[in-house]
């Protein structure tokens, strides 16, 4: 009745979290609980988002394409080639983007577009960082294909090392998931790297799924990104720069509007259209006035430079609470922290039980012991609730 390659899906993080705190009173219910777990943005959706909704009701009565507007496209293929200087190679807003309810839906169904039933006669591969987003375990197991966890160390500057893979699962390898900057470590892929794994996709024929999703929250310099590294590589009369790639990206941490589901995935045509083709069977569209809601927000810089700034000064208050403990580094990108607290399954249920702060065990995000010893905090709520939630952390930790 049921299929049984699902059963080696990794165990949701959220549910162990709820088993592991159970019935405990945060705090010992002496203070208000802190809630660092979940990566939901919290700051301010832009003001003009809900006059743009409520100016389109109406379109809710009509079914919107697949492929979205001509509008929304425009206004993503303007964002990417602004972003990244795209102007040897500019991105085309027919042919090269499709939008998505989200980055994890669309992450997750394009498993099933590039994952052959065998690959060079053996099953095929999906590469991904350990720890990960679970979202890519799933894609790949449910496509049929072995997930196979490269580990990301902070000795390896927490990505993965390249240099290691061989050629025996490179040539068996279909997809290749990276997230930069990374959850929840913050790191960020410079574009040497991104090079690197972009002529290894190239090489070895498979595509390379760049989860790009938090690339307008960073530190000093912004993230460099797939379809960039992708431009330098190609030459001028390139026919398509973007072969092997496809970038992910959403308005739910650029623009804190999780809600709207509303993201996209751009790079090479021939994918796009078999992708376009394989999504109009699921009909996951996005309704047109969120359509028109997300081509405003793809235009608008203000409301990310604000955004960016929101966080800075957390990560400022991080820097001055937590300097020279648990590992802490200001990440490069991000709102995760990502902190070494020996045994992070014991750190979290500590934290709960004595000062009311929720945060997720590092090991809930990995396989083997990769995560074990971290705890990830996340920084989306106000400042001074973060500020007293990572006085918490310190305080109760290093006790």
């Amino acid at each position: 009745m049921f299929n049984p390659v699902l059963d080696g899906l990794p165990e949701n993080a959220f549910p162990r979290l709820a088993a592991l705190i159970a019935g405990i009173q945060p705090g010992g219910g002496n203070i208000a609980p802190i809630l660092m777990s979940l990566g939901e943005p919290q700051h301010p959706i832009p003001g003009f988002i809900g006059e743009i909704l409520n100016a389109r009701l109406a379109e809710y009565g009509k079914y919107p394409p697949i492929q979205g507007s001509d509008a929304f496209r425009a206004a993503v293929a303007g964002w990417l080639n602004r972003r990244y200087a795209l102007t040897r190679h500019p991105v085309g807003a027919e042919g090269q983007i499709l939008p998505l309810n989200g980055t994890r839906e669309g992450l997750f169904s394009v498993a099933f577009v590039v994952t052959p039933p065998q690959k060079n006669g053996h099953r095929p591969a999906v590469i991904m960082p350990n720890p990960f987003y679970q979202c890519y375990a799933g894609a790949a197991l449910a496509a049929g294909a072995e997930p196979v966890y490269l580990d990301a160390p902070r000795a390896n500057g927490f990505l993965p090392d390249l240099g290691a893979l061989g050629p025996e699962l490179l040539s068996r390898t279909s997809l290749f998931y990276l997230c930069s900057p990374a959850n929840p470590q913050g790191s960020v892929a410079d574009m040497a790297y991104l090079k690197q794994l972009i002529q290894l996709a190239r090489t070895h024929d498979f595509v390379l799924a760049l989860d790009e999703c938090y690339a307008e929250i960073y530190n000093q310099s912004p993230p460099p990104g797939g379809l960039q590294a992708a431009s330098e590589l190609a030459a001028d009369d390139a026919a398509d720069p973007f072969a092997n790639v496809l970038v992910f990206h959403s308005l739910s941490k650029r623009s804190n509007l999780p809600g709207l589901r509303s993201g996209f995935v751009a790079g090479d045509a021939r994918v796009i259209a078999r992708f376009r083709n394989f999504r109009a069977y699921i009909g996951p569209t996005n309704p047109l006035p969120a359509d028109a809601a997300a081509t405003a927000a793809w235009s608008d810089e203000a409301h990310v430079r604000e955004n960016r700034a929101l966080y800075a000064q957390k990560f400022d208050a991080a820097d001055e609470i937590l300097a020279g403990r648990f590992g802490y580094t200001r990440p490069a990108g991000g709102f995760f922290l990502w902190l070494d607290a020996g045994d992070g399954e014991a750190a979290a249920l500590k934290l709960w039980r004595e000062a009311g702060v929720k945060v997720l065990p590092g090991k809930y995000l990995a396989r083997g012991t990769a995560g074990d010893p971290y705890i990830r905090v996340a920084l989306v709520g106000p400042l001074d609730e973060t500020i007293e939630g990572l006085r918490r952390i310190r305080r109760t930790l290093t006790e």
